[in-house]
C-alpha cells in the first residue's frame, strides 16, 4: 500500500523533514522514495506513483514516495539516509556526492540522459533571436541547483561571452520547469532557460502556443539525470532496485506507463564518471 495520505501537507514536509521521511530505523520497513521537486508536488506524485507502485511489488516491500519542497532538501534526504532512493539532476548528484563525501552511487539513468539539452525560450515578437540578444535582458532560470534549469545554461551563457550577473538587468530563479515556463508567457521576465523534455511536454499538451513563446536556442548535449542510492545500501537490495529499474519495458502497458511519465524510453546503467563534466562545469562556474 502506497502511503500518499492527503494529511501529509506540502509545508509540513518543507519545514520538517524528519517527521516527513522517518527515522533511520524505519528504512528496515519501508523503502523511501523521492525526487527533486522540477515540477510541482502534484506532478510529482502523478508522474512517480506508478513507479513506487511497481518497485513495491519488485522489492517485496513497502514504498512510500514523498515529494519535497525544494532542491536542496532531495540532497539532504539522501545523505543523511531519510530516504533510499532519490531522482536527481546531475548537478543535485554532484551536490550529494560532495555533501556525502562521496557515498552517493548513480544506478540507472534514462537513455535520453546520455545526451541531455537546455533549451532558451522567449516571446517571437521580443527580438530575441539568439544569446547575445539577452544583454540587459530579464532572465529566469530554474532552481539555482537545477541542472538543465540553471547550471548548464549559465555553463554555456558563459561560454558565449555573457556573464549573467554583469550582463543581465535582472536574474530571476522560478524554482521549477513549469514555474520557469509561465514566467515568460506571463512578461515576467524577457527570456528563460529550462529542461527540453519539460518545454517539448508543455507543447505536446497544448500547455503553451509556440506562436506566442519560442526556443531561440537550444544547448550542445550532456549528461543529466538519475536514479541515486546511498553507498551504505545493502549490495543485495541495491541490485535489486537497479534491476527493476532496467527491466521496466516499454513492451508491457505498466511499463509503458511508467517510462512515458517519467519521459524516458528505457533505463540503462550509468556511472559515477558520467557526472564528471557536471562537476567541471559547476566549478568553472563557481556554484560549487
Amino acid at each position: 500500500m502506497i502511503d500518499l495520505s492527503p494529511s501529509r501537507t506540502f509545508k509540513a514536509l518543507a519545514t520538517c523533514a524528519l517527521l516527513a521521511f522517518g527515522s533511520i530505523g524505519h528504512a528496515q520497513q519501508v523503502f523511501r522514495v523521492t525526487t527533486i521537486p522540477e515540477e510541482a508536488a502534484t506532478e510529482q506524485i502523478r508522474k512517480f506513483t506508478p513507479i513506487a507502485q511497481y518497485l513495491e511489488k519488485r522489492l517485496g516491500m513497502k514504498v512510500e514516495f514523498t515529494p519535497v519542497s525544494d532542491y536542496p532538501a532531495a540532497v539532504e534526504a539522501l545523505v543523511n539516509k531519510k530516504v533510499e532512493l532519490v531522482w536527481f539532476g546531475g548537478f543535485t548528484h554532484v551536490q550529494a556526492q560532495i555533501r556525502s563525501g562521496g557515498k552517493i552511487v548513480p544506478i540507472a539513468q534514462r537513455e535520453e540522459d546520455t545526451k541531455f539539452q537546455s533549451v532558451f525560450i522567449a516571446k517571437k515578437d521580443s527580438g530575441i533571436k539568439g544569446l547575445a540578444d539577452l544583454k540587459g535582458k530579464q532572465v529566469s532560470f530554474g532552481s539555482q541547483s537545477s541542472t538543465s534549469g540553471h547550471l548548464m545554461p549559465r555553463h554555456f551563457l558563459l561560454q558565449a561571452g555573457l556573464n549573467p550577473e554583469k550582463d543581465f538587468r535582472r536574474i530571476a530563479y522560478s524554482g521549477a520547469h513549469d514555474a520557469t515556463i509561465a514566467s515568460v508567457v506571463s512578461g515576467k521576465v524577457d527570456a528563460a532557460a529550462l529542461d527540453v523534455t519539460v518545454w517539448r511536454k508543455f507543447v505536446s499538451e497544448n500547455k503553451v502556443d509556440t506562436k506566442d513563446v519560442d526556443v531561440f536556442f537550444t544547448t550542445p548535449t550532456f549528461f543529466n539525470y538519475n536514479w541515486s542510492v546511498h553507498a551504505d545500501m545493502p549490495a543485495d537490495l541495491r541490485q535489486k532496485v537497479t534491476q527493476a529499474l532496467l527491466d521496466l519495458d516499454p513492451a508491457t502497458p505498466e511499463g509503458k506507463e511508467i517510462l512515458q511519465l517519467n519521459r524516458a524510453t528505457r533505463y540503462i546503467p550509468t556511472s559515477p564518471e558520467n557526472y564528471k563534466g557536471i562537476e567541471a562545469a559547476g566549478r568553472s562556474a563557481g556554484l560549487i
